[in-house]
């Protein structure tokens, strides 16, 4: 294994003790201007997330009314009521987003899939990138705002439903990931800068409960403060 993946494993909870769970579930408040850009806002103000940890599926609820939810997998998603039975559902979800810029509308179904391929990439960096079908490599270091970061990249595989085939992960001095820049293939290829701060500790599996993404420029810098394209804060952290 790559020894800077070893490093920021171990200091993540390690995988043996990653690998004892099946999901992880959260309530999560949502902020940021892509909601409203893209014609969904209020939908993920404040929402419950569950991830599976040994396959690529999420779950939003509720989500829109009371008793629906979200399934989201890289190759359909949905959303059903309570007892499982589909109110709509959209095939081959990645199609749907062909010729789509920053500012192209979502239709609600669009929003799970974002929404659920984004936070079960989130909810399992880095314990998947050990996974077959992952390459890793070590970047030259990154400074900024006085903290020299490691920086891990990361190409997924073509199976995985995520922001973009390359990601980038910067590690701080003790093992935690402190950003992680990708282009969104569904917002036409625009680049962001996404900080995880404010890590709790949960059975052992430490966790980032705050993150905001900022447009990321052609030097590798943030542009900041605005516009804070999303955030999102956890608490209820679970893992079963």
């Amino acid at each position: 294994m790559n020894e800077l993946l070893k490093f920021t494993i171990e200091a993540h909870g390690g995988s043996e003790n990653w690998n004892k769970y099946e999901s992880i579930s959260a309530r999560i408040l949502c902020g940021g201007v892509t909601w409203g850009m893209k014609q969904q806002a209020g939908i993920l103000d404040d929402i419950f997330v569950t991830s599976d940890t040994k396959r690529e599926f999420t779950s939003h609820y509720p989500f829109i009314n009371k008793d629906w939810h979200t399934s989201f997998e890289p190759h359909r998603v949905a959303i059903e009521n309570g007892n499982n039975e589909v109110i709509e559902e959209l095939l081959d979800p990645r199609t749907s987003f062909a010729g789509h810029t920053t500012e192209t509308p979502w239709t609600r179904l669009q929003l799970a899939y974002f929404a659920g391929y984004a936070m079960w990439t989130y909810s399992n960096a880095p314990f998947n990138f050990a996974n077959p079908g992952y390459k890793v490599e070590e970047l030259e270091p990154w400074e900024e705002n006085g903290e020299t970061y490691r920086r891990l990249q990361v190409t997924f595989p073509k199976e995985v439903a995520t922001h973009g085939d390359v990601q980038t992960f910067y590690i701080d001095n003790v093992g935690l990931i402190k950003r992680h820049d990708y282009n969104v293939d569904v917002l036409g290829g625009s680049g962001a800068a996404h900080y995880l701060s404010d890590y709790v500790e949960v059975k052992g599996i430490k966790i980032a409960t705050k993150r905001s993404v900022y447009v990321r420029l052609d030097d590798n810098t943030p542009l900041l403060p605005d516009p804070l394209l999303v955030s999102v804060d956890l608490s209820e952290i679970s893992l079963k």
